[in-house]
């Protein structure tokens, strides 16, 4: 599965802005979709991740603030992030695996090129 990331750019601290994460390949739906983020001289790090059967999870820096969602018949994950804050600030990255630890970075095998996100205070 191929994937694109879109949707990044500037904001202020408290706006939002809606990442999408688009995908090729007519198993998109069997996958569970993550975001992951990292930041200069910072690891990457989780975010939040759809399963395939809608399962939700959130890392808990952003849990209450970033809404993650798919459409399976658009092959699109949505990552909604309200609230935003100076330390979100970030490439963004989708990817998708179908079997592992959702948080973890190892788990997924097909990563998208990123989006960059920068939020200022």
């Amino acid at each position: 599965v191929q994937l694109q990331a879109s949707g990044g750019g500037p904001a202020q601290a408290g706006g939002s802005l809606r990442l999408s994460c688009a995908a090729s390949g007519r198993t998109f739906r069997s996958y569970t979709i993550g975001w992951f983020r990292q930041a200069p001289g910072k690891e990457r790090e989780f975010v939040a991740a759809v399963s395939w059967s809608y399962g939700t999870y959130y890392a808990d820096s952003v849990n209450g603030r970033f809404t993650i969602s798919r459409d399976n018949a658009k092959n699109t994950v949505f990552l909604q992030m309200t609230g935003l804050k100076p330390e979100d600030t970030a490439v963004y990255y989708c990817a998708a695996q179908s079997l592992g630890v959702v948080t973890a970075v190892s788990s997924y095998t097909y990563w998208g090129y990123g989006t960059q996100v920068t939020v200022s205070s």
